[in-house]
């Protein structure tokens, strides 16, 4: 026999080195995301976007994806093109549509001939029915409104096509190896962005004393350059692979419409793409409400001026808090040496319930829901190292379905009990938002690594972009439904921190209870058709 040719993907260290800086791209992307989630208010107060405006200008992410079909073509591109094209492709995409957002919101675009054209035009009248619940653009927005969502249309195109990107890359890397830990690894450091955007974009909007709220956005586009150079280092890495293994980037096989009807003709696909598109609609609009919704349930009582707790640099001190409890956790499950590993554990603990008590003194919103992906950090890659070896990627998604039902139905019922009560509602809060995030973090550890096993490896692109545009939709979709049923279920007027979130929460848990349903069927049809779902990605030889 001849021996195997060693390259890159075969050393642990390489590959893992690939991992790192696709999940760094992804942690600079998820940071810009939400960098004005954090100070709606301050906004509103300086530039005149009211939730309306707000509200829109987030939307507009998906826009181009679900509507123009952009991430289908991106899906084409990336099984035409390959992975390190298509990766550079999207980080340029992402800081174009970043610059763009960065001058809608600075002082510079202020009182120029681009902020009157855009006054004067993209006047659309939002009151239409449906359609005016997904328009960018409506009558009575600010310029400034108006421009960021078109810089936001731009980076949306390139944040999704990096999804599907990093999602390919990590299946190119990895097949046949730890391929749900990796993901479940790589989504657990980006979602790590979250956090970073919670605490970091009031930091650097507030800096210096004053408000500066396109500081805010310069820190994230400057985290969009370090993703575009993450990129491309990853550019040569693998194309040194390539050139290792003999592999093409572009398939002999070129892509042709006709592989989407094999994809959309899948059971296993449609079955796993509404999995897909009911559990992240009831995530990602509601981080977009999280703050809002904890500060009207939850009695907080804000470090007064002038002491320790109210110092802006505080909120370094727990960022650092923070990140020692992300990589003790993270690293505690790589140690083989058990006195180690439960030191690693213990000293996580210790972090989190400090960071928790910084939290609570100083009593804000965005820092207490920053906790969100901490827990999911911890037990991602224990979830994809036991798919990777023991399989039920079926039943995981099954519990993650339960989860997400029970801490939605917290928030809408048991939380509010706790009004009143500093102490115990945000303990409540704490926990949930924790087991929240570990919920969140069942999707990458077995639902992605799935889908190679429903499509072939030629259109494993195209299958991972049909889901991520299916996942668009309800992207879209659920923050303006989310907004209206707050406004049905509120009396007119009602102040912004006093609104009742109860039945809000209950259509995302209902979201939870299809997922789950979904889920169950699933796991019947794997049984029935073989899919797989339930086998591990490794397959363990058998000792000579």
């Amino acid at each position: 026999m001849t021996e195997k040719l060693k390259t890159l993907r075969d050393s642990a260290a390489m590959r893992w080195t690939a991992l790192l800086l696709l999940a760094l791209a992804m942690f600079c992307s998820y940071v810009f995301m939400d960098i004005l989630s954090p100070i709606k208010d301050l906004m509103q107060d300086t530039r005149g976007w009211d939730s309306a405006s707000f509200g829109r200008m987030q939307g507009a992410e998906v826009f181009l994806n679900v509507y123009v079909f952009f991430l289908i073509f991106a899906g084409i591109i990336l099984d035409k093109m390959g992975v390190r094209f298509t990766a550079v492709l999207s980080g340029a995409v992402m800081l174009v549509g970043g610059l763009i957002k960065f001058y809608a919101v600075s002082d510079a675009f202020m009182g120029t001939g681009l902020e009157r054209w855009f006054t004067d035009h993209l006047n659309w009248n939002g009151e239409l029915p449906v359609i005016g619940a997904i328009l960018p653009f409506c009558d009575g927005m600010p310029a400034s409104a108006k421009l960021a969502a078109c810089g936001f249309m731009l980076f949306g195109c390139g944040c999704e096509m990096a999804g599907i990107t990093v999602s390919r890359g990590i299946v190119k890397w990895f097949k046949g190896r730890e391929t749900a830990l990796a993901m479940g690894s790589e989504m657990a450091l980006a979602r790590l962005g979250v956090a970073t955007c919670m605490i970091f974009s009031p930091f650097f909007a507030k800096l210096g004393g004053e408000v500066h709220v396109d500081n805010s956005v310069k820190f994230g586009v400057v985290l969009l350059c370090i993703a575009l150079i993450m990129f491309i280092t990853y550019f040569f890495m693998d194309k040194k692979l390539d050139s290792q293994t003999g592999e093409a980037e572009e398939k002999d096989d070129p892509f042709k419409i006709s592989d989407l009807g094999k994809i959309f003709s899948s059971l296993g696909f449609w079955l796993v793409a509404l999995l897909c598109v009911l559990y992240y609609s009831a995530i990602f609009p509601f981080q977009k409400y999280a703050v809002n919704m904890l500060q009207c349930n939850l009695t907080l009582n804000p470090a007064a001026e002038g002491t320790f707790w109210a110092d802006s640099k505080v909120a370094i001190v727990q960022y650092i808090i923070m990140l020692v409890v992300a990589v003790c956790s993270f690293a505690s499950n790589f140690s083989n040496k058990k006195g180690l590993k439960f030191g690693l554990m213990a000293a996580a603990v210790v972090a989190l319930v400090v960071y928790c008590y910084m939290g609570y003194m100083r009593g804000t919103a965005e820092t207490i829901f920053a906790v969100f992906p901490l827990l999911a950090v911890a037990i991602t890659p224990i979830l994809g190292n036991y798919v990777d070896h023991k399989g039920k990627a079926a039943t995981m998604l099954m519990l993650g379905s339960i989860l997400l039902v029970i801490c939605h139905l917290t928030f809408a019922f048991i939380l509010p009990v706790f009004k009143g009560s500093p102490v115990g509602g945000i303990i409540v809060a704490y926990v949930t938002i924790l087991v929240l995030g570990a919920s969140f973090s069942l999707v990458p550890a077995a639902l992605w690594p799935s889908v190679p096993k429903l499509v072939d490896e030629k259109i494993i692109g195209s299958a991972y972009a049909a889901i991520f545009w299916i996942q668009n939709i309800g992207l879209g979709l659920f923050p303006a439904l989310i907004g209206i049923v707050l406004n049905k279920t509120n009396a007119e007027g009602t102040a912004a921190h006093e609104l009742n979130y109860t039945w809000a929460l209950v259509m995302l848990a209902a979201l939870g209870i299809a997922a789950m349903l979904i889920s169950v069927y699933l796991k019947a049809v794997d049984k029935k058709k073989g899919y797989g779902l339930e086998q591990p990605n490794i397959k363990e030889e058998k000792a000579e």
